[in-house]
């Protein structure tokens, strides 16, 4: 039922028309301003996740992501409606990799919080629904909450670096033409401290978090499946974020792109010809029978990067509807070692709808 009323909002906000802001070069970034909505674009989240250990070396990974979809274009809101209609729809993904029980656990919310059960920018909080929660507090830290059957976490996310731009003049390109973009930022390593609790035990977890921040309308081409991406976050103090635009053809967009962040925070913009992944093995879902390209050697030969991408564990889906994606921890090892995530969509079904 959750996913046919899901479906449901998604065709009708598409039969509305064209009404939504582009994302066009030129974007100022300003913060705190841009941690928080952005209405006039049709789609938008706020991403989390995070690889954390407790006081005796147990391995977990966290997701916990916000999305907001457009229903009704800025230019058609009345004032002195109906609580009923609401401007857009809200929904949430939760998940925990529990690396030493070979266990991942995924759930999703879906709201129209036509009663102020979900929304957004609400005085600290900048997302939630129902008791899912994104805080921001008075110094630019974040907190998480997020609650399933099996786990639970409770963690607060101190940013170690300054935001990252992402892209050129102001968008991240994902296909050619005007407005096939996204404006996108991320804090790549925030440390994180708090509790997880899986099956009703509370752990102290320590560790770092990446959040990236993107709004857009209209960002994929109607020859776009989906994509790969990857952050890593180096032991060396630096991190890499890549995504590889994937054609309904099996091939790559040339417009596909990176940023590789020094330790000192610097970015630098990475064009399609200067990093290679190249897949090495699959997994096959029983549930939907996807298969994902689990493992990676990845190479940047700008900065001498020649890297092995392995799933802490290979079934790391999330097998939702309407969108179902593999999204999950991952150990790095090669020139450079660390941790990381790794998404995967479009593999169980391409993601147009959700970018009309």
């Amino acid at each position: 039922m959750r996913a046919q009323i899901v479906l449901a909002f998604i065709a009708f906000s598409a039969c509305l028309g064209q009404e939504w802001r582009l994302a066009l070069p030129g974007w100022a970034y300003a913060f705190p301003r841009d941690h928080h909505a952005h209405p006039d674009f049709k789609t938008e989240w706020w991403y989390f996740t995070g690889n954390l250990f407790d006081e005796n070396g147990r391995r977990f990974g966290y997701e916990l992501t916000f999305f907001r979809h457009g229903i009704i274009p800025p230019a058609q809101r009345a004032a002195n409606r109906s609580r009923f209609i609401v401007d857009d729809l809200k929904f949430a993904h939760f998940t925990v990799t529990d690396a030493s029980s070979r266990r991942f656990h995924f759930e999703q919310k879906t709201s129209r919080g036509a009663f102020g059960e979900a929304g957004f920018d609400r005085g600290d909080e900048l997302a939630w629904i129902d008791k899912w929660s994104l805080r921001m507090g008075e110094n630019g830290e974040f907190h998480l909450e997020a609650a399933m059957n099996r786990g639970r976490i409770d963690l607060a996310l101190t940013p170690a670096k300054p935001p990252v731009i992402h892209g050129e003049n102001g968008i991240s390109a994902k296909a050619a033409g005007e407005g096939h973009a996204s404006h996108y930022y991320s804090m790549t390593r925030l440390t994180t401290v708090g509790t997880l609790t899986m099956d009703g035990k509370s752990l102290n977890v320590t560790g770092s978090s990446w959040f990236d921040h993107e709004w857009a309308t209209n960002q994929l081409a109607p020859h776009q499946l989906g994509w790969n991406w990857l952050c890593v976050q180096f032991n060396d103090n630096t991190e890499l974020m890549l995504y590889q635009m994937r054609r309904d053809d099996g091939s790559i967009d040339p417009i596909s792109s990176g940023t590789f962040v020094a330790a000192d925070g610097s970015a630098t913009h990475l064009r399609n010809d200067d990093f290679s992944m190249m897949p090495l093995s699959t997994w096959k879902s029983s549930k939907t029978g996807a298969n994902y390209p689990v493992q990676w050697r990845v190479q940047v030969p700008s900065r001498s990067i020649d890297i092995m991408i392995n799933p802490v564990l290979r079934d790391q889906e999330l097998a939702f509807a309407p969108l179902t994606y593999w999204e999950g921890a991952v150990d790095v090892s090669g020139t450079r070692s660390g941790v990381g995530y790794l998404e995967l969509t479009g593999y169980a079904g391409a993601l147009s709808a959700l970018n009309r």
